[in-house]
């Protein structure tokens, strides 16, 4: 597997995801899992498969000359592995600029030179799928659809793609070329994709102009509670009611509603608190927006949240909701519902596909939306039904099964090779 994060070091649900199947296929005694990031931090749980970071795969620089290459690695290196480097050598690594042999550096993150490190994470992809023994490649988002053409080319292994968003997705239509075409390109290249949702098979369909023969949905899960979230305390409820949006402030997670909505809300009932936990490029709008609107003395900005602190925001909360425009899934809401928060989604989301136990709206009905926020924080029947339905059902969303679909998946590509 190729992947751009990996928990706990993560910015959104992509690690989240990909932490959750790997743990889940890691229960299927005959699955081994290597999965590929760019730059590990050291404290990622390896207990369930094997990292390997790229920023520390040695590769072999052009200027160096094939002597000083054989008396370092020589002695280790499979010749094979040592004469497939020669050969790919002037047209790989053209534009290094180093003079000895090393490995590439990465951010770790999302840097400003995204698309020079999305190049070179397919560079060492390469040399990795000839190091490794595997059946299949499977790639996580577009950020790594490179790497896996690569290493397909390389080990003439099938691939398939997870297609975790799409940038129809991140910019409300208004698509970058060049992601575009690093997306398109590697689902024409994929012998199989997969898609966390109905709503981004379609797109992948009609958008990208694929086959839908080739494309399967796998809706994402939710990892159990692990006992340290278990142990933390709720605080005491006060008499304001406390609602939240978790995740990032941008413009595909529509936080504008939110907003709109509190504001509506607050027309009618003024105890009741607003909190926006997160981080984006809308943050400093959405600040201007509640002020705006006469409502800053109820609202909140935490700023960014991980690891229990998203537990203990959560824990804080009466209503959770998740407005977003178009959310391929949305693991946050399904996170919510296993703290006993009852929850409000957009239709336009992945995830309301499998969720029943909570309240959907359009995303741009700020309307219903805030009469959704109004019952639950109103109508004890209300928040008490969701709280211990959605909690229920959620409990039942388990990564363990979807392991067992991406599983039958790869059988089937195999088979079909």
């Amino acid at each position: 597997m190729f992947g751009w994060e990996f928990p706990p070091h993560i910015l959104g649900g992509l690690g989240t995801a990909s932490f959750g199947l790997t743990k889940g296929m890691s229960k299927q005694e005959d699955v081994d899992i290597t999965f590929c990031i760019p730059k590990p931090w050291g404290d990622e749980d390896q207990s369930f498969l094997k990292l390997i970071g790229m920023n520390s795969v040695p590769v072999v620089w052009k200027d160096v000359s094939w002597d000083q290459v054989y008396n370092k690695v020589g002695t280790y290196m499979d010749p094979q592995l040592y004469y497939d480097l020669r050969h790919h050598i002037y047209g790989d690594f053209n534009y290094v600029n180093t003079n000895e042999l090393g490995c590439i550096e990465f951010s770790g993150i999302y840097p400003d030179n995204i698309y020079e490190e999305i190049n070179n994470y397919s560079i060492v992809a390469g040399i990795v799928a000839r190091q490794q023994d595997f059946d299949i490649i499977h790639s996580h988002d577009w950020l790594t659809y490179s790497a896996g053409i690569h290493a397909k080319q390389v080990s003439g292994k099938p691939l398939v793609i997870h297609v975790h968003a799409t940038d129809f997705d991140r910019s409300r239509g208004n698509v970058n070329p060049d992601v575009y075409g690093l997306e398109k390109n590697g689902m024409d290249h994929a012998d199989h994709i997969m898609c966390v949702s109905e709503l981004t098979r379609q797109i992948v369909i009609e958008k990208y102009f694929q086959h839908p023969s080739k494309v399967s949905v796998v809706h994402n899960a939710v990892e159990p509670l692990s006992q340290e979230i278990l142990d933390l305390e709720a605080p005491a409820k006060t008499k304001d009611k406390i609602v939240t949006f978790l995740g990032r402030i941008t413009m595909q997670k529509g936080p504008e509603y939110f907003v709109e909505s509190a504001a509506e809300v607050l027309k009618k009932v003024k105890n009741v608190r607003f909190v926006m936990a997160g981080s984006g490029d809308m943050m400093n709008d959405m600040i201007h927006l509640v002020a705006e609107r006469g409502i800053a003395d109820r609202f909140h900005f935490p700023g960014f949240m991980k690891g229990t602190q998203v537990y203990e925001v959560l824990k804080t909360s009466d209503v959770y909701v998740m407005p977003s425009v178009s959310e391929p899934f949305g693991i946050s809401p399904l996170e919510a519902m296993q703290c006993s928060v009852p929850t409000i989604i957009s239709k336009q989301s992945g995830c309301s596909e499998i969720l029943s136990k909570c309240i959907k709206t359009d995303y741009w009905d700020i309307h219903a939306m805030a009469d959704a926020i109004y019952s639950i924080c109103t109508y004890p029947g209300l928040y008490n039904y969701l709280k211990e339905e959605g909690r229920k059902e959620v409990d039942e969303i388990k990564w363990e099964d979807v392991g067992v679909l991406v599983r039958s998946i790869y059988e089937k590509v195999l088979q079909y090779r």
